[in-house]
């Protein structure tokens, strides 16, 4: 079923029903569908006075959001991706200059920006400005075809700059029929994910909520003791998170437990064994999911409590999806070799618009991969050794800083860690860590574990202590202003080697 139309549906079926709360603002189903549907009549009006098609060349007409989390997200993604509409996320965390370019790649015919607690629509390629309601009148939600362009999202390229990937509605309907089964959502499971509703992991779980006909609880900016507070008071059975979040709220939790929660789904990063106790210990009736994806090529791996959680295991496929290693010949590799990872599955994104940066997504037959580098064990359980563009060359040794940021999470005391490669005149590139401690860090057990864990060249020649490491809106480590902290010398980063 297209979302368009089970939101129509719970709004007919269940008009009263709690359907998206940004923290002081509430939406029942009815309220969010008579909302959709104005804001979907102003920007048919305001798209007729286009006069230049988007990047999409009349195969769907193209908004951009670019509102963040704001009260009014959920209704303006539904009118967006509505009939021939497709939606373009465009986080406004990112820097302007930034922005301007996404833009001026994509085209759009409308661009949704936030106007207080309402909305403004603009036409670039007319100069004009609208308000949320400059047309009175409502259009009926109507579902699209399957083939047609639903979704642009922008994933970081290995330069850097944002690159956009296109997702059909097919893809994403097969998506949410399968994730509804596998990860029990109904009606009564009330969700809380706190993180940016431009990166799509909760994005994602704005949609299965709506699909689903369960309310979603987002957050404006993620604090711990507001969304403790918050689970506690709107009885949530299930939370959306990246590591990050789920630490900080066991932190803030303080040893006292949460028994609403049900489930805790989390992806993005690996949690260590001291997460997943911590999390035990915080939501004692939670049952834990990760999973392994990429915007190209969606659900990957999905692990729960009996599943292998070593170092490098993410766990086993996807339900519908098949994995492959393969060699730099495209040639399958056996079990326990080291090789790309390859994907089949009906989740598969149509790739980049544009030419990309020359890496990343790329096919082969039925098979697609970002460059992800792993293996597959006896089990069938995926093992990520490297992600794609990260393999750091230090005199002639491979290393793949995810391999050795895994190591270093699983020591006490240590609460985040960017480990990465600098320039070096002899070597080429050097190691170097950048560590977030709490106060049980011990440098001389930091030192044993390392030891023991890893051979001496993937011991990181460098490393600095960051009392509080800069974050993203997505809850993951800023990376380029702790470069950049590096190259000032700032005080924040204390030389530990």
């Amino acid at each position: 079923m297209p979302l368009s139309s089970a939101i129509a549906l719970h709004a007919a079926e269940r008009p009263h029903a709690p359907a998206f709360r940004m923290e002081d603002r509430l939406f029942c189903f009815e309220e969010l569908s008579a909302d959709a549907c104005r804001l979907l009549y102003t920007i048919e009006r305001s798209a007729a006075r286009a006069t230049q098609r988007s990047v999409l060349s009349g195969r769907a007409r193209l908004i951009a959001l670019e509102i963040g989390n704001h009260p009014l997200f959920a209704a303006a993604f539904i009118a967006a991706t509505a009939g021939g509409n497709c939606a373009a996320l465009i986080d406004p965390h990112v820097p302007e200059a930034t922005r301007r370019r996404m833009k001026a790649q994509l085209r759009p015919e409308i661009v949704i920006l936030p106007n207080g607690d309402l909305l403004r629509l603009e036409v670039p390629s007319a100069g004009q400005s609208h308000a949320l309601d400059a047309f009175a009148g409502s259009s009926p939600l109507q579902g699209g075809d399957g083939a047609e362009p639903f979704l642009v999202v922008f994933t970081s390229g290995t330069t850097g700059e944002p690159k956009a990937i296109v997702r059909d509605r097919r893809s994403w309907r097969i998506s949410l029929e399968t994730g509804q089964s596998f990860f029990g959502i109904g009606p009564e499971t009330t969700t809380y994910a706190p993180g940016p509703l431009a990166h799509g992991l909760t994005l994602y779980a704005l949609a299965e909520c709506l699909w689903a006909g369960a309310e979603f609880i987002g957050a404006r900016h993620f604090d711990p003791h507001q969304a403790l507070n918050e689970i506690a008071e709107r009885n949530v059975k299930r939370l959306v998170l990246v590591p990050t979040m789920l630490r900080r709220l066991c932190a803030e939790a303080r040893g006292l437990a949460w028994n609403s929660v049900e489930k805790i789904t989390v992806a993005g990063a690996k949690l260590t064994p001291g997460d997943r106790q911590a999390a035990d210990r915080t939501f004692p009736s939670a049952a834990v999911t990760e999973y392994y994806g990429a915007s190209e090529l969606g659900f990957i791996t999905v692990s729960g409590a009996a599943d292998r959680h070593g170092p490098t295991a993410v766990g086993r496929a996807f339900p519908g999806v098949r994995l492959a290693i393969l060699d730099d010949h495209d040639t399958a590799l056996p079990q326990g070799e080291t090789g790309t990872i390859f994907v089949e599955s009906e989740l598969i994104s149509d790739g980049y618009m544009g030419d990309g940066d020359g890496a990343g997504f790329r096919r082969q037959g039925p098979l697609a991969t970002v460059g992800d580098l792993g293996f597959l064990d006896a089990e069938g359980t995926l093992h990520l050794i490297g992600r794609a563009g990260g393999m750091v060359l230090s005199g002639g040794n491979n290393i793949y800083p995810s391999e050795v940021e895994t190591v270093i999470m699983a020591v006490a005391g240590v609460e985040a860690v960017h480990v990465f490669g600098l320039e070096h005149p002899d070597l080429g590139s050097e190691l170097a860590a950048i560590i977030q401690p709490n106060g049980s860090f011990d440098p001389a057990a930091f030192a044993r574990h390392l030891a023991d864990a890893l051979p001496r060249y993937k011991h990181p020649r460098k490393i600095w202590l960051c009392r509080q490491m800069p974050m993203t809106a997505s809850g993951k480590v800023a990376v380029k202003e702790l470069r950049q902290w590096i190259a000032e010398e700032h005080p924040a980063l204390e030389r530990l080697i």
